[in-house]
């Protein structure tokens, strides 16, 4: 079953590589979407694909890559809409 997930993580996340994990982890799934960085410090992801995938990259959210420090995961289920044809970083 396809899904579309809204994650912001928030925490030391950006400066951390934290994006560039995302778009590498998100590809290896299969995952559709985009990556970026918000102005008030946390890390917005926009993703689509099968829901067991997004739930493997919602739980890497959580850790993010080693000089990361998240702090809290908020996740918005809503439907597939596969309007995205790869993962990206966008601004």
């Amino acid at each position: 079953m396809d899904a579309r997930a809204s994650i912001i993580i928030s925490g030391m996340v950006q400066g951390v590589f934290f994006r560039r994990e995302i778009v590498d982890v998100a590809r290896r799934l299969g995952l559709t979407g985009w990556t970026r960085n918000r102005p008030d410090g946390r890390v917005e992801i926009l993703a689509e694909g099968e829901k067991e995938k997004l739930v493997e990259l919602i739980k890497f959210s959580h850790t993010g890559p080693p000089l990361a420090r998240v702090k809290n995961v908020e996740v918005q289920w809503s439907e597939y809409q596969g309007e995205f044809r790869n993962f990206r970083i966008t601004r």
